[in-house]
């Protein structure tokens, strides 16, 4: 039996029984691998005109690559009118629903802020953490033709739980130079406090080295295409980057219990992303596969960007049947999603034995959508097969940590042979002598102590 088929559908089938099953898995879990040699190319350039030529180069390539009509450099920052503006354009409704999102959002990450803490020692030994947050980030939001006013949320949220400073936002503007409304009443909500409409590879790049009008930040959060994500490697170093984030992507682990419908809807729900974006199906009922087949050609024929669904479907997912849970699991842990959704009647068992993935989604009533707006852990995930290593985006990621450490002499006198002999031990004498030095006053303070204590016991008697 091949392992790759079509089975009357657009996703193809993988099956764990068959021989080539290893090397066709394989090829969807290695996802992260293409060719962007030429996109680097063209990014690096983009990078170092901004760099070296500031607020010019900026607006130069904002009209070219933004397809904006904005004018002067000034314009780039949305006014307080504009922000006006927006609330007044702004369904209640849809204005509700932000407000709902961004606080649920940051009811959660309010649950767990690092704390700076300290530790003393007998003898006089002190060592702790100082935590503090970011002095300035950016947030990078995909926009033009779209809007992503929940990635607005999900980014600069966590950074004003923890007070950021000053969250910097960075994102296209459509053709005639304005920025959705709903995209700029979620930066509201969200805490953002400058706003500059720029996209692509030139606004990380201003972001990472400032211009004259654009202030340079720490650290660019956000997801982005794959000039953007290209941008954000490429600046990595003279600033800090979340991760690299990739196309979407979801697996499902399925039984029987499972509604066909359902499945095929969240598999979509990931697939109109991006033609990039992966769906995975792993199952153990074999008659789940036509069922879900049917069902996703025919939400399909409804569907706004079908054409989108439709590559990643063909292209870059797969349903895999296997033979047992414990199966689905091992192939779960080994590919690493993203968003991992336990579509069975008692899912927890199974979630406790996931080792890798960016969130899990448990039940057959909750699917990743409910992540994606309101349920109040982050969205922004790593991809890739990077949830092995990274972990979803939180208040972690706009804080900067500061090793405290204070030896005074007794608690030097205990320690410091020891110190000495491990730095001799590593060929570095210099670090001894640091100690050694320190150690000699040490004794000669004690020495005098102990002579200007017998000189007063020869004197009393």
């Amino acid at each position: 039996m091949a392992s790759r088929s079509k089975a009357r559908g657009m996703l193809p089938v993988l099956r764990t029984d068959s021989p080539d099953f290893e090397k066709e898995f394989e090829h969807l879990v290695d996802r992260r691998h293409s060719d962007v040699d030429d996109v680097e190319k063209v990014v690096r350039k983009i990078v170092e005109r901004v760099r070296d030529g500031g607020d010019d180069e900026l607006l130069a390539l904002v009209r070219k690559h933004d397809h904006s009509k904005i004018a002067k450099i000034e314009q780039l920052e949305v006014t307080n009118a504009e922000m006006e503006e927006a609330g007044e354009l702004i369904d209640p409704a849809d204005r509700a629903a932000l407000g709902k999102s961004a606080m649920r959002v940051r009811e959660f990450h309010r649950k767990r802020i690092p704390s700076s803490w300290e530790v003393r020692e007998e003898g006089g030994g002190t060592f702790g953490h100082r935590v503090r947050p970011l002095e300035r980030v950016g947030i990078y939001v995909p926009g033009g033709q779209a809007a992503y006013p929940s990635s607005v949320i999900m980014n600069a949220v966590p950074a004003s739980v923890v007070e950021v400073p000053e969250i910097i936002m960075a994102t296209p503007a459509l053709p005639d130079g304005t920025v959705r409304p709903e995209v700029l009443i979620a930066a509201k909500v969200a805490g953002v406090h400058r706003i500059f409409k720029m996209g692509g590879a030139q606004a990380v790049a201003a972001l990472a080295y400032g211009t004259e009008t654009v202030p340079r930040v720490d650290k660019i959060v956000g997801p982005g295409n794959v000039y953007v994500a290209t941008a954000k490697r490429l600046v990595f170093g003279d600033v800090a980057i979340e991760s690299e984030a990739g196309p979407s992507e979801v697996l499902i682990i399925a039984d029987r219990s499972a509604t066909p419908a359902w499945l095929a809807a969240d598999l979509i729900s990931q697939a109109e992303h991006d033609e990039l974006a992966s769906a995975i199906l792993i199952t153990t009922a074999n008659a789940m596969v036509t069922r879900v087949q049917d069902q996703i050609a025919k939400q399909l024929k409804s569907l706004d960007r079908a054409s989108v669904a439709k590559q990643s479907l063909a292209k870059r997912s797969a349903i895999i049947v296997a033979k047992k849970m414990e199966e689905c699991i091992e192939l779960s842990n080994r590919y690493a999603p993203e968003h991992l959704v336990i579509s069975v009647d008692d899912p927890e068992p199974i979630s406790k034995q996931i080792t890798n993935a960016g969130a899990i989604f448990l039940g057959h009533y909750t699917p990743v959508a409910v992540g994606d707006y309101i349920a109040g852990p982050n969205h922004v995930l790593p991809t890739g097969g990077t949830a092995r290593f990274f972990s979803p985006l939180g208040v972690d990621d706009f804080l900067k940590r500061t090793s405290v450490t204070r030896f005074e002499p007794p608690k030097l006198r205990e320690l410091g042979a020891d110190v000495i002999r491990l730095a001799e031990m590593e060929g570095f004498t210099g670090h001894g002598t640091s100690i050694d030095l320190r150690l000699q006053k040490i004794r000669r303070a004690r020495r005098e102590r102990e002579a200007a204590r017998d000189a007063d016991a020869e004197a009393e008697v």
